[in-house]
């Protein structure tokens, strides 16, 4: 039996993993799961799937865990340390890195450096982190499972191929809520708005990334990392059926595409059970169905958040940790009602703005990156009054 650990078990990609594990039948088995702050949900997947070690990262909550959890048998962790132990723990053949943000940096990169397999759905952590993590993988020479629909898509297609026949990959977008918005509607765009995507359910923070396309800006960066391309090498299409999770092209001009429902159990499921497949029940494409499928170039003057991402990954170094930090403290900002939508890549631009002037850092190590990230997220706040002015 294969034995995993999930790193953010109650989050959504958390939730399908051990809905995957439910298929599986006892091929895999659930040594340990992380939560940040949801004790109820975390308690009742302890009660369900019996792992040996769980860790709370809000460490204000391990009080009420251990109350919750009384008269449980196994191990109690906290903090980002507990998230470590977790993802380094002997037992553990995969860690399923599905924490939210670049939190899952120093999990996911210890992990990697403790010999594990990684099946990676925390693209943060390739962006800030992307040459430290690739070059930990590429020491075991064994390939860091992408989870993200599009990258496991890109990965699929790739699959048998001679890597010097690759041109180029085209990452799919679904175009979000907003895509035929005026930039003047989305001026005037609510966090309720934003969090209404039309044909995926995801978490909070990954909603309104893919409501800015920052989302996919991200995945850019990603790309880059996992398969070695260069950023004139990676395109973004808008594909708002989603149908199409993302394209190979060849140097041939063959296409390759990898076709699903618009469900993360699958790409899941590949990524634990790779390099075999199994059956499963999930939801299936019915291509009779799916009626027009269609794709488009992105608006950069109303996603300008993609721009962003493109810029920040070719300038390099710590660019992308300032991108990520950035963005992530904007999109905080707007679910709290605190700044509007289009402020979001304004503020990701004023602070990416700064940090140039500073000098980059051309080779941040994890010390520099951690400090990085966390100058760019107090650097928000003052680019707020510049933006909101």
């Amino acid at each position: 039996m294969k034995k995993i650990a999930v790193l953010g078990a109650t989050g959504s990609i958390g939730r399908q993993t051990l809905e995957v594990v439910d298929q599986l039948q006892g091929e895999v088995g659930v040594f340990a799961l992380s939560a940040h702050g949801n004790v109820d949900l975390l308690a009742e997947q302890v009660d369900k799937y019996h792992p040996q070690v769980v860790a709370i990262s809000d460490q204000s909550k391990l009080p009420l865990l251990r109350r919750r959890l009384s008269g449980w048998p196994g191990r109690v962790l906290s903090g980002e340390q507990g998230l470590v132990e977790i993802a380094t723990a002997p037992e553990v053949d995969l860690i399923v890195s599905a924490v939210v943000g670049v939190a899952g940096l120093v999990p996911t990169y210890a992990a990697l450096q403790a010999g594990k397999q990684v099946a990676l759905a925390n693209k943060e952590t390739l962006v800030a982190g992307g040459h430290l993590i690739m070059a930990e993988a590429n020491k075991r020479n064994s390939p860091l499972l992408p989870v993200d629909s599009e990258h496991s898509a890109v990965f699929q297609s790739l699959m048998g191929q001679d890597p010097t026949a690759l041109k180029k990959i085209i990452l799919t977008a679904s175009g979000g809520p907003f895509l035929r918005s005026s930039l003047a509607e989305m001026e005037k765009v609510t966090p309720e708005a934003a969090l209404a995507h039309p044909t995926w359910r995801m978490g909070e923070k990954i909603t309104i990334d893919s409501a800015t396309l920052m989302n996919k800006g991200l995945e850019v960066i990603e790309a880059h990392w996992l398969f070695g391309l260069d950023y004139d090498r990676i395109e973004v299409v808008i594909h708002p059926q989603s149908v199409v999770h993302s394209l190979v092209e060849l140097v041939d001009g063959s296409i390759l595409a990898q076709l699903g429902p618009a469900d993360m159990r699958l790409p899941i499921q590949f990524a634990l059970t790779y390099p075999e497949r199994r059956v499963n029940t999930f939801s299936r494409l019915d291509l009779t169905s799916v009626g027009e499928i269609g794709f488009y170039p992105p608006d950069p003057q109303r996603f300008l958040s993609l721009q962003l991402a493109y810029a920040a990954g070719r300038t390099g170094g710590s660019m992308p940790t300032v991108l990520n930090a950035a963005n992530e403290e904007a999109v905080r900002l707007f679910l709290g009602r605190r700044i509007g939508f289009t402020d979001i890549w304004r503020i990701v631009e004023v602070v990416m703005g700064e940090h140039d002037k500073q000098g980059l850092d051309q080779a941040p190590d994890l010390e520099a990156i951690i400090a990085i990230d966390q100058w760019a997220r107090s650097a928000v706040k003052s680019c707020v009054r510049k933006v909101l002015k």
